[in-house]
């Protein structure tokens, strides 16, 4: 009976109770899509870089190894001497280690020295790895693979030539070394899009003729001679270390922190982003407040909709108490209404959130690399459905006290 009434009212006010439906199914959108970003923002995060067991660089502190080796945030404190990597590749426990070499720059993004693994052993979210968009891999001894972002900021193409500046903010350049651009890959979210790739050869033949951070003066050596050269680095930045076995990873890990022959730090990676999220990742309250808000409004709204009502039914409240109807029916009338209204604007709301990422996520993926999956209703969004249908009911009791005690000579006197 009382659910019936309820329903008819709706009806009756189709346009009012749409308008909040509306808003309540749009507010409910962007709180569920705000969740839905901040979660794919975390797994894309903590996806960074995956299928990698342990990073190794000089001692310092596991947050910035994980920003200069990974992210190219700031520099490290020390190099790796070329006879400890090749001490550490040596070791049974390593399957395969990937070398990283970082200094250089190319207008403001980091230049990356590294060998053809880099390319067969670098994952990111999970188990995706890197593919060339446009080009070839690295063939030559000065040819460069640039990442998606750099591309698309500078410009460049297949061929294109790029001189690599000395250092991070310099003045200084190897521009008597060119490289060419081989080949432009794919866009992964990840700081690869912002990084210009060479050999550590070419990190190596491009510092032939420099002493202390300078060009020694006179000095030319022609590139066939460079070409001729033993490249092999003296020293490299980090690498990327796999272990045959997950169970020997800690005591890899404890080994390389005990290297006898230099100070050395090995990281695991997904602990190290975990503690860097807890660093970057404060906003996302701040952004889940103002989402909360927004269906706070609306709840809000829902409520000052039904309090406006009031005044236009008043004569229907007292038709109701003619003919019998007690007082706490035309509360739970009211309040029926409400939570009528917020369950449809939740369901709503749930709706245009996945028609919406049907929409975008291709979209968010290419242009930004934000994986956002479609997965069924987690139990956390359907608790916040229910959240808002009990909060509806909750803020409709304010006008249905109202109601409440309002008289019935109140609701029949005619007033001019």
């Amino acid at each position: 009976m009382i659910l019936r009434l309820a329903i008819a009212s709706l009806f009756a006010r189709a346009l009012t109770v749409g308008m909040t439906v509306l808003a309540i199914g749009l507010s409910v959108m962007l709180f569920l899509g705000v969740e839905k970003v901040r979660t794919g923002a975390k797994a894309s995060f903590a996806d960074t870089i995956s299928g990698t067991d342990l990073i190794v660089g000089a001692r310092s502190g596991s947050v910035q190894l994980l920003l200069y080796s990974v992210f190219r945030i700031g520099n490290a404190t020390n190099n790796v001497t070329w006879q400890s990597y090749q001490d550490i590749a040596a070791w049974p426990e390593v399957e395969w280690i990937v070398p990283i070499s970082l200094g250089d720059s190319h207008r403001q993004f980091r230049v990356m020295g590294t060998t053809p693994a880099f390319f067969e052993r670098y994952k990111y979210r999970r188990d995706r790895g890197l593919s060339v968009a446009d080009g070839v891999l690295m063939d030559d001894l000065f040819d460069a693979v640039i990442g998606a972002d750099v591309a698309n900021a500078l410009g460049y193409r297949v061929d294109d030539p790029i001189v690599v500046a000395h250092g991070l903010a310099s003045f200084l350049h190897h521009d008597d070394q060119p490289f060419r651009v081989a080949g432009i890959l794919e866009k992964t979210g990840t700081p690869v899009d912002r990084t210009v790739i060479v050999s550590l050869a070419a990190i190596e033949a491009i510092h032939v003729d420099w002493k202390s951070g300078a060009r020694a003066p006179g000095a030319g050596t022609p590139e066939e001679v460079i070409r001729q050269m033993d490249l092999t680095p003296n020293a490299i930045t980090a690498a990327l270390v796999g272990v045959e076995s997950p169970i020997q990873i800690f005591g890899l890990q404890r080994a390389i922190n005990e290297y006898s022959e230099e100070p050395l730090l090995a990281i695991l990676p997904g602990v190290a982003l975990q503690e860097l999220w807890a660093i970057v990742g404060v906003a996302e309250t701040a952004l889940l407040a103002v989402s909360a808000m927004v269906v706070v409004t609306a709840l809000i709204g829902m409520m000052a909709t039904i309090f406006s009502s009031l005044n236009e039914r008043r004569r229907e409240m007292a038709i109701f108490r003619a003919m019998g109807a007690r007082p706490r029916v035309i509360v739970a009338m009211l309040v029926l209404e409400a939570v009528l209204t917020a369950a449809l604007g939740g369901a709503l709301g749930l709706g245009l959130l996945y028609f919406g990422l049907i929409v975008a996520q291709p979209i968010v993926d290419s242009a930004f690399g934000l994986w956002l999956p479609i997965e069924a209703p987690a139990l956390r969004e359907l608790w916040v459905l229910i959240g808002v249908i009990v909060a509806g009911a909750v803020v409709s009791l304010v006008p249905a006290l109202r109601a409440y005690r309002l008289s019935l000579a109140d609701g029949m006197m005619v007033r001019t």
